[in-house]
Formats: structure tokens, sequence, C-alpha cells
């Protein structure tokens, strides 16, 4: 009866788990899209910026005034990563590493999307 009620709750943890990583893909893309997008502005940005050959004439800061795509662009990015962008994208693959440590010490593991894995208990002699 106790083997039942522990495989019940690994299903149930495993659904939980699984569920809990479904759930945060959708804003996990959204805010891979958000984060592409804005370096590809950066780049785009910053290549017209340099290759002005006014940009060499002209302070640093006037350089960036005459660009404001740059300059904007720019300072959306460092706002984005500041604001935790970097964690947003790769939250779903920080909650099944955390997982997966914790998991060990049960002689588990878990893969990208929750499932958990048994591993093989180890001999005793």
């Amino acid at each position: 009866n106790h083997a039942l009620c522990t495989l019940s709750d690994l299903k149930a943890f495993e659904r939980r788990l699984t569920e809990y990583i479904a759930c945060l893909q959708p804003a996990t893309g959204r805010w891979r899209m958000i984060l592409i997008v804005v370096s590809v502005c950066t780049a785009t940005g910053a290549w017209n910026w340099l290759i002005d050959p006014e940009t060499q004439k002209v302070s640093f800061f006037t350089s960036l005034w005459n660009h404001p795509f740059f300059t904007i662009s720019c300072i959306t990015l460092i706002g984005l990563f500041f604001a935790g962008i970097h964690k947003r994208v790769v939250a779903p693959s920080i909650i099944a590493a955390r997982c997966r440590t914790v998991l060990a010490e049960y002689n588990m593991s878990c893969d990208d999307t929750g499932k958990l894995i048994l591993k093989p208990r180890p001999h005793v002699q």
C-alpha cells in the first residue's frame, strides 16, 4: 500500500511539474522573440552607427544623438537585461536543472519537459 501511495505521489509530482513547465513555455517564447527583435535592431543600428563617416568626426554623445534608432534600441536592450530577460528566456531550463539537483538525492532525474526519470537503485552489498 505504501508503494502505491509513493507511485501516485510521483505521478502527481510529475504531472504538476510538466504542467508548470508547459505553462512557462508561451511566456518564454514571447521573451525570446522580444530579445531577438531588440538584439537585431541594436545590431542593425550599431552597423549604421559604425559605418557613418560622421561618427568619427563628432563626439561620442553627438554621434549617439545622430543615431536615435541605435541609441534607443541599445538602451532598451540594456534595460531588458537589467529587468532579468536573460533569466526569463531560460526559465524552464532553470527549473528543470534545479529539480534535477533535488531529485538526484532520490536517485531520480527529469527531462526538460518535467518527465521523471527513475534511475536504477544502487546495488548494496
